[in-house]
């Protein structure tokens, strides 16, 4: 009975963890540039885009196609990057706790 409590126990702890971490996530932001820096955006934990700079070089008609490419590749840095940084918090919220094989957070 005493093992179950300790799971218990543990598992609340988890939870209590998990929730913080989402919460931690939520909070984060994180920029991704491309075009070496010519386009910069900033991402949310929620992914959620909250601002986007471009240098005025592209502004022009004839680079329309090229601004496109370069704010999406900004888009993948800048979630990549979070991906990153959220899996991150979940494994540091997840402690010394293992997940049995093929379960992943």
């Amino acid at each position: 009975m005493k093992d179950i409590m300790g799971l218990m126990k543990q598992a609340k702890k988890m939870q209590e963890n998990m929730e913080r971490a989402k919460q931690d996530v939520a909070a984060l932001t994180t920029t991704g540039k491309s075009g070496g820096g010519l386009v910069t955006l900033t991402l949310s934990g929620s992914g959620n885009m909250s601002a986007m700079k471009i240098d005025p070089s592209l502004l022009n008609p004839d680079e329309g196609e090229v601004l496109e490419d370069l704010i999406i590749a900004a888009f993948h840095d800048a979630k990549a990057k979070m991906d990153e940084a959220s899996q991150a918090a979940m494994k540091d919220a997840m402690g010394d706790i293992q997940l049995p094989p093929g379960m992943s957070l």
